[in-house]
């Protein structure tokens, strides 16, 4: 009986929004629109599903598989308030049967295999998920929508890395030395081909752009091969935190920050057409660039009986590790009033918090938790006066 009230408070704290003036922030944009997320099931694709929800959204999820044990998406039973469809971006057929049956009037694209790691182990379905996998969905808008809007996510590191001390820009070369990152070049040179050639132009029945974001932080991520990951779930555990790589430096961003950016360029997108085929970087305030060795001492505080250390790096591949990547957000502030709300410590005191409320009571309403989380960080976007936050 407990259990069924936490989840019901939840469920009421979901429903109050949705009817509350949150729905004003990206303008009243997504109330009432069917929105597709591929890659629902994932660690942004989860913040996204609840976000849209929240602002009237009729949410379609598509994804093959939940990524993790434990996963966000079944924690904070996000099934019970989207439409979620089984099924692998690499099918075309069966990707397309969603396009036809729902028609969407906004993509999010953000399934892909995302871990550099499992990139280097598995090359082939990474090039397969991310490439072909980008093909898909712009083939389907192609074919079988009519005045939609795609926003297609990337990632920072389609940027050739030649570690600059000062951002990439959307204008700069894309390249990429591993597979992931390769792979995630290679889809943005797609997206300009499918605008070009099929959507660019006053008489185009569809508008896409591409968001590049990288080193996202936030609670409810559970993938391997990542620093906040790893670390919780060796604290749970009591167990020791190894360090691979403690200098390389990266702009740590929590989770809301990209999504707010993602769910902007689409409001703003739908409205603007000279946008149309842009691509823009989203990634928090220029100071905030910190080492990952200064990451895991923050966010070490917020955790009893935590332990780490460097790994001797003589039994570490770390050569293939870029030890310095940013990009500039300049573009986005200046044609979408974008930029990143959160200072670093505010973002490893969310992302900890998080953490914290899930191990401390695993039958805790993590739903009403990120929920009261996203009410928090919309709070602090409309006090600094952001676009998408205004009333």
């Amino acid at each position: 009986m407990a259990q069924r009230t936490i989840i019901t408070g939840g469920e009421q704290q979901m429903k109050r929004m949705k009817t509350s003036a949150m729905k004003v922030a990206f303008t009243n944009t997504y109330k009432d629109k069917t929105i597709l997320i591929t890659g629902d099931t994932g660690f942004k694709g989860s913040w996204l599903s609840i976000w849209l929800t929240l602002l009237g959204a009729n949410v379609i999820g598509y994804s093959d598989r939940l990524p993790s044990k434990p996963c966000m998406f079944a924690i904070c039973g996000i099934g019970k308030h989207v439409k979620h469809v089984k099924g692998d971006v690499r099918d075309y057929d069966s990707l397309k049967k969603v396009f036809i049956k729902h028609k969407p009037d906004f993509v999010f694209h953000l399934a892909s295999q995302p871990i550099v790691s499992r990139a280097y182990r598995d090359p082939k379905t990474t090039f397969e998920t991310n490439v072909r996998g980008t093909v898909n969905v712009l083939e389907c808008m192609r074919h079988f929508l009519k005045d939609s809007v795609g926003v297609i996510i990337t990632s920072d590191k389609c940027y050739k890395n030649k570690e600059w001390n000062w951002g990439y820009r959307e204008t700069d070369e894309l390249g990429g030395n591993d597979p992931y990152s390769s792979s995630k070049a290679c889809a943005e040179l797609i997206c300009h081909s499918y605008y070009r050639s099929f959507f660019d132009g006053p008489s185009s029945h569809c508008r896409i752009a591409t968001a590049r974001a990288g080193n996202v932080i936030g609670g409810g991520d559970w993938a391997a091969d990542r620093i906040v990951p790893d670390s919780v779930r060796a604290w749970s555990k009591k167990e020791m935190v190894y360090i691979r790589n403690p200098k390389a430096t990266r702009p740590w961003q929590h989770v809301l920050e990209p999504l707010s950016g993602y769910l902007w360029l689409g409001s703003y997108l739908s409205k603007h057409p000279k946008l149309n085929g842009e691509s823009f970087n989203f990634g928090p305030d220029y100071k905030v660039s910190e080492s990952v060795s200064e990451l895991i001492k923050m966010f070490s505080k917020h955790f009893s009986d935590s332990k780490w250390k460097c790994r001797d790096s003589r039994g570490a591949n770390t050569s293939k590790e870029s030890q310095f990547l940013k990009v500039s957000c300049d573009k986005a502030l200046k044609f979408l009033n974008w930029y990143a709300v959160l200072p670093f410590g505010d973002t490893i005191k969310m992302t900890a918090e998080w953490y914290e409320e899930y191990y401390k009571n695993k039958n805790n309403d993590m739903l009403y938790f990120t929920i009261t989380q996203i009410e928090r960080y919309i709070k602090e976007a409309k006090r600094q006066g952001l676009a998408w936050a205004k009333d």
